[in-house]
């Protein structure tokens, strides 16, 4: 799968704590080979990020991100329920 990002995404990941890091780098490996694996939980967005999804990184953090294709996806934002307003 090939993923790309924002750069709002390269900014508010470059500000996460280390280890918040590490276990994002573990579910993208997961995602990138199953984009539904329960462990992600990943769920269609509503409202105004209606074509969206997002997955968890841990209880508190997301990943929002756009399916371009089945195979291409485009990550939009990281951090915490912030990220839906």
């Amino acid at each position: 799968m090939e993923i790309n990002t924002l750069p709002r995404f390269d900014k508010h990941y470059k500000k996460l704590p280390k280890k918040l890091k590490e276990t994002a780098k573990e579910k993208e490996k997961t995602f990138r080979s199953n984009p539904y694996h329960p462990s992600l939980r990943t769920h269609a967005l509503h409202g105004q990020d209606k074509g969206l999804h997002a997955f968890w990184i841990d209880q508190k953090y997301r990943i929002k991100f756009l399916f371009i294709t089945p195979q291409k996806v485009l990550f939009l934002d990281v951090g915490t329920h912030d990220i839906y307003e």
